[in-house]
């Protein structure tokens, strides 16, 4: 007698119980639905003060400065600095909300943030992209290298007077101050993170048959990574210490223009407000490459937190 052959039907009727199987025949009742997820995480105690801590202690510091400023000039305290001269955290304060309500106030500001942008994204271009051939071509390190030993350690701001005479205005002679400030610290970081790098991810990746151009988008450039953003947050403060100083010689606004101004008139509240302002945007320009840099290395460990 042949053995029997399963019919169309009992295999349609297998594939059907083998996608949706059943429950035994004790459990009679409706199938019980999923507990819906938690949109939002539990506030716990240890949360609620790590949050506490991260909103308090960096109030400690600047609380404490301003308790010893204004210690020191409503006193008039006259030692080996003197005090007698210096502006009150009151008059501070008041010449800093006078600026409030002015427009030019807000162009100062524009105008240096708008410098600052773009001289760091185009140091930040050129500079990974040299970076990354020099560390990857030994001829090109051969080559360019002695050159640029050369040129970095001259100071961004001795270069003024050569940008009066070869730029036509003097926003693009600051914009490229900016950009030779910043160029530097990216240009470095990246060559260093390049020569970083454990061979032993390349040959992984040329084992497992990965091109050239494939090691170098995904396993040279994410491992650079770290590296290259410790330059770009170094590259971040001195661009700002350079187009400062920049719009104090040849600039006609912005925020360091603006601080040069209020010396010469002898307005040394407005001076403060001035250096308080440029430490705002610093430290709001710092806080966006580290956050962007977060972003990008989300597989670090720290960066996970």
């Amino acid at each position: 007698m042949a053995p029997s052959t399963p019919t169309q039907e009992t295999l349609r009727t297998d594939a059907e119980f083998a996608d949706h199987p059943t429950s035994d025949a004790s459990s009679t009742g409706p199938a019980t639905p999923p507990a819906p997820a938690r949109r939002f995480p539990r506030m716990t105690i240890g949360g609620t003060r790590s949050l506490g801590a991260s909103i308090l202690l960096p109030l400690i510091p600047i609380v404490a400065f301003v308790v010893i400023w204004h210690y020191l000039t409503v006193n008039e305290v006259v030692a080996w600095l003197r005090f007698n001269r210096m502006p009150t955290p009151a008059a501070v304060l008041e010449s800093f909300t006078e600026r409030l309500g002015s427009g030019a106030y807000y162009d100062d500001l524009f105008a240096s943030l708008q410098r600052i942008l773009l001289g760091f994204l185009l140091a930040a271009l050129v500079g990974i992209a040299m970076g990354m051939l020099i560390g990857r071509s030994e001829v090109a390190r051969k080559t360019l290298r002695p050159f640029i030993e050369m040129v970095r350690p001259i100071p961004a701001i001795a270069l003024v007077p050569l940008t009066i005479l070869l730029f036509p205005s003097s926003e693009q002679g600051i914009v490229f101050i900016t950009f030779f400030a910043a160029f530097f610290p990216v240009l470095v970081s990246t060559i260093h993170a390049m020569d970083s790098l454990p061979k032993v991810w390349e040959e992984a990746a040329r084992t497992m048959g990965a091109g050239r151009w494939t090691i170098l988008r995904n396993v040279v450039l994410p491992g650079a990574m770290p590296g290259i953003f410790s330059g770009l947050s170094v590259a971040m403060g001195v661009a700002w210490i350079c187009v400062v100083s920049a719009e104090m010689i040849s600039g006609q606004f912005g925020i360091g223009y603006y601080t040069w101004q209020a010396y010469g008139l002898l307005d040394y509240a407005g001076v403060v407000v001035g250096m308080l302002s440029i430490g705002a945007l610093g430290l709001l320009t710092a806080w966006v490459v580290e956050l962007i840099g977060r972003r990008v290395n989300h597989w670090l460990p720290r960066a996970q937190r």
